[in-house]
């Protein structure tokens, strides 16, 4: 199945638009087609943010649950690895921010570990010992996002979507962003912090 956006504003990753409804159909030619407003019957609503029943979601990204004083402490760190495998420090910020607020402890349901949330599996795949050790994570993750990079030629929103969701997903979509909830909250998100931190760079 194709998939695609039909407002270029949700794959740019303005942040207004990961609090909006989500209403999608798919096509005759298995093309799945979103909005974020309902344009005509054919449209069923497929995420709502009910921003309405919680306010928290309307909060800046930047605001609440990232540890600042972690963020200080880990800089220099995050620093070393995003000269190391030829990152946008900004970029590794803000996936640190919205995987793990900088707290090193995190661990998430799937398993993931650490500041970037990184799997078990993805760590052995670069031969991290100890993904519990910050150092290590951030090493793992930036190596990962290099890779990601590479693979999805620098488009942002595919290569984040790779790591909320896996690769495979990304491919198996035709090199769309899948269209799971977590992903389709989780780009954007990303995207606006990043511009966040380059403005503090």
């Amino acid at each position: 199945m194709r998939f695609y956006f039909l407002i270029p504003a949700f794959v740019l990753g303005i942040a207004g638009v990961a609090q909006a409804d989500i209403f999608g159909y798919t096509d005759e030619s298995g093309t799945l087609v979103l909005s974020d407003v309902q344009q005509d019957n054919r449209y069923a609503l497929l995420l709502r943010t009910e921003i309405g029943k919680n306010p928290a979601l309307a909060v800046p990204l930047t605001g609440g649950r990232i540890n600042w004083a972690n963020q200080k402490r880990y800089a220099p760190m995050v620093a070393q690895a995003a000269q190391a495998y030829h990152i946008d420090e900004a970029l590794l910020h803000a996936v640190i921010s919205t995987e793990s607020g900088y707290e090193p402890g995190a661990i998430s349901r799937k398993g993931a570990i650490g500041l970037m949330q990184v799997m078990p599996d993805t760590g052995k795949r670069y031969g991290v010992k100890n993904l519990n050790d910050p150092r290590q994570n951030v090493n793992a993750g930036a190596r990962y996002l290099h890779h990601l990079l590479r693979q999805f030629d620098n488009d942002l929103s595919l290569v984040l979507a790779a790591y909320n969701a896996g690769e495979n997903a990304v491919l198996r979509y035709g090199k769309h962003i899948p269209p799971y909830r977590e992903t389709i909250q989780y780009v954007p998100r990303v995207l606006a912090l990043y511009k966040k931190f380059q403005a503090k760079t």
